[in-house]
């Protein structure tokens, strides 16, 4: 079945530029996000080595998704892919001056609000419909890609922590409002793990201005949180940002319980793996 739907597709017009911290590195970094004609890539200014986001170089999943390719690699990039993904961006530009894309607040919300205001409409182009089911499985935690006429993302998460326990966000990208309803959950972690995290070089510029940290049945957060249910939200926009490495949209149903980004970059491998589970579109 091929829909007639056509995702939305939009081109930045100009160069925007973002600066902070890498939230594992704790090291400053500021990037520059322009126009492009190859998918996205990200130039790194201080090595001088290109890599293209894509499955295909998907290096570390711990936390974080880590592209690399020629020698040159690029950590956390789910947030700012997520929200090139959530305004149809699918070439791009990236310059940036070190090896983590910044943090910002943990959110996709700093990245969208000025990219939002620098792009304008495309031509469409390709997309990647899902012909069958496919799905990757970790013990309890799964993650699915189905047949459906858009792009549905549906994510239950369950956690021992009182102040999440079980929750599910279903969201649809193409009549959804990625902007107040994904784009401000912020990444988060426990209070209690940040030592042994930071003795393996993780969560080293984490803060309680760039992520939720969890403490029991409560948040340490001064400012409490932007949902009830932020933490399944966060996990959708990870999601976005995750399958958009498949580097063109993926028309289908998305679901995961208990997912990550292992078993989301394991899933992009399991659906190109046989030509019978997708077929690409080009409009």
């Amino acid at each position: 079945m091929t829909t007639t739907i056509a995702p939305p597709f939009r081109r930045l017009t100009r160069a925007v530029s973002f600066s902070g911290v890498g939230v594992h590195s704790g090291a400053g970094v500021s990037c520059v996000v322009g126009p492009g004609d190859d998918g996205i890539r990200f130039r790194r200014t201080d090595t001088g080595g290109v890599v293209k986001a894509s499955w295909r170089g998907v290096g570390a999943t711990r936390l974080q998704t880590v592209i690399e390719g020629e020698g040159t690699s690029v950590a956390t990039v789910e947030h700012l892919m997520s929200a090139l993904a959530a305004l149809g961006v699918w070439n791009a530009e990236v310059e940036i001056d070190g090896a983590e894309v910044p943090i910002l607040d943990g959110s996709a919300a700093p990245f969208l609000a000025p990219l939002a205001e620098a792009v304008e409409p495309a031509e469409a182009g390709p997309h990647i419909e899902v012909l069958r089911p496919v799905s990757v499985r970790e013990g309890r935690a799964f993650a699915a890609l189905l047949p459906w006429p858009g792009r549905r993302f549906d994510v239950g998460i369950e956690f021992p922590d009182a102040i999440i326990g079980s929750q599910r966000m279903v969201f649809d990208v193409e009549t959804g409002d990625y902007g107040a309803e994904i784009a401000p959950a912020r990444t988060f972690g426990r209070l209690k793990d940040i030592k042994r995290l930071r003795r393996r070089g993780y969560g080293r510029g984490a803060s309680l201005d760039n992520a939720v940290a969890v403490d029991g049945a409560r948040v340490a957060n001064p400012d409490g949180l932007r949902f009830a249910d932020e933490f399944a939200r966060h996990k959708l926009l990870d999601a976005i940002g995750d399958l958009a490495l498949a580097e063109a949209p993926i028309r289908g149903l998305y679901r995961s319980h208990r997912g990550g980004h292992r078993l989301n970059y394991a899933l992009l491998r399991a659906l190109f793996s046989a030509p019978e589970n997708f077929q690409l579109l080009l409009n």
